[in-house]
């Protein structure tokens, strides 16, 4: 099943693990190893939650010879940004219409 890219996204993010290789990743490109280094778990596991951000584009690989580097690609947090975006907004407009009519409910009962 192909995800659409907000969905692969918020999936990806959802595991901790997964978000702290983002995190990390956003201070620069790292080796495998490194970022395997704080987490307990095997490296195949570990190579697991890689595979899973690299399929929804969220990090890139560049292998050579035995090393594996991986990168973060920022562009690809834009559809979730923007979601996320959309409905602060929507929200934002709610509460504030609710507001308005609060302040017009206590007006009437003064």
């Amino acid at each position: 099943m192909q995800l659409a890219p907000v969905e692969a996204v918020f999936s990806a993010l959802a595991n901790p693990t997964r978000r702290a290789v983002v995190e990390r990743l956003g201070r620069g490109p790292a080796v495998v190893s490194e970022l395997a280094e704080p987490f307990d778990m095997a490296l195949p596991s570990f190579m697991q939650h890689l595979r899973v951000l690299e399929s929804c584009g969220l990090v890139r690989s560049h292998k050579v010879g035995r090393v594996r580097t991986m990168r973060l690609v920022p562009g690809q947090l834009a559809p979730a940004a923007h979601w996320l975006e959309e409905q602060s907004s929507l929200w934002e407009r709610r509460l504030d219409r609710l507001d308005a009519y609060l302040n017009t409910m206590e007006r009437d009962d003064v």
